[in-house]
């Protein structure tokens, strides 16, 4: 049977969820002759961890509960995570921490310090994609190794993987979409008569916004999603600050009840188009007509639609996804890269 180490940094809702996942799949991917175990977590705050002979999910997630997941480790662990990782002599690294959308950092470092020690890298992480992608994928190529992260946009959506593997030779010429999850769900909770502070407050209370939600209510998130879908599938690096971004802040009770009234809807819409061989790249509130397919995306649920020069509409849609879902994109990484190395 195949042993898989594997290396997790950062232990978030994400982070939790992989491991957990991990466990649930277990006998499954058994059958299929691979063991996988996480045995070594470095956390923000709660400590590090390394155990070569596997960590536990309920244990560290009690662990770290209590505060502190260093008591896992069977011997001393270095503070450093360059270090860290190195020290985790582990197979793959599985990339979670909070995204930086004006650096990528420090998760590029992470991902960077693996793929020179000789692991693969999976990521969730927006930032690396965007501010580093080339320079990972060549570190990985020159190492002989894979960096993937389907979970970075829309989840555990297959929205690289399907051009990357099912649809060879399909250039694609724009795309639109929601892809902004929280924002969605805001304008909806007022859509039911909240006051745009009440519906942060719920979502904050669901843990779909965070403490401070500006990277989502002034547009930032959706914009790194853009600038990472616009430099890998449509191969034009493109920064979050190339976009032209627009927030919903100027979205008020009074101009939802409008454009209900006129049977629309507001939407926060994301765009990119390649025009004479240049990118427009935008995310902004719109009024979206029932007749758009953007109009019935409820919730937190996403959606994008591409056109192609060979499919003139693919759309894709999730439904509503959670840390669940971009855990199992991260384990879909890992497995395809596993499947490749038969």
């Amino acid at each position: 049977m195949d042993q898989i180490n594997i290396c997790l940094i950062g232990f978030g809702n994400v982070g939790k969820a992989f491991a957990q996942l991990l466990d649930s799949k277990s006998d499954e991917l058994c059958l299929e002759n691979i063991h996988l175990r996480i045995t070594a977590i470095a956390t923000g705050g709660h400590g590090n961890a390394i155990n070569l002979d596997g960590i536990n999910a309920e244990n560290a997630i009690s662990a770290y509960q209590n505060g502190d997941i260093s008591s896992l480790s069977s011997s001393s662990v270095d503070q450093d995570i360059a270090a860290f990782i190195r020290a985790s002599k582990a197979d793959f690294l599985v990339e979670t921490s909070p995204v930086n959308y004006e650096s990528g950092q420090p998760a590029t470092m992470h991902i960077e310090t693996a793929l020179k020690a000789g692991m693969h890298a999976v990521s969730a992480n927006k930032g690396p994609v965007v501010h580093a992608y080339q320079a990972l994928t060549d570190f990985a190529r020159i190492n002989g190794k894979r960096f993937l992260f389907e979970s970075a946009v829309m989840d555990g959506a297959p929205v690289f993987s399907v051009f990357r593997e099912a649809l060879p030779a399909a250039n694609i010429l724009g795309f639109e979409g929601i892809l902004n999850s929280c924002t969605n769900l805001l304008i909806e909770q007022m859509e039911t008569g909240q006051t745009f502070d009440q519906a942060v407050a719920f979502a904050q209370s669901i843990g779909i916004a965070e403490t401070d939600p500006s990277g989502d209510i002034d547009g930032w998130d959706a914009a790194i999603k853009i600038a990472a879908l616009v430099t890998v599938l449509m191969q034009h690096p493109l920064k979050p600050q190339d976009v032209d971004r627009k927030g919903i802040r100027e979205i008020t009770p009074a101009s939802i009840k409008q454009a209900a009234e006129a049977g629309k809807r507001w939407k926060l819409v994301c765009r990119a188009n390649m025009e004479n061989g240049k990118i427009n790249a935008s995310v902004q509130p719109e009024l979206v007509a029932a007749t758009s397919p953007l109009f019935a995306v409820n919730g937190t649920s996403s959606l994008i639609v591409f056109k192609t020069d060979v499919l003139p509409g693919l759309g894709i849609l999730e439904s509503n996804p959670g840390p669940e879902t971009t855990a199992y994109g991260l384990l879909a990484d890992l497995l395809n890269i596993l499947k490749l190395e038969k």
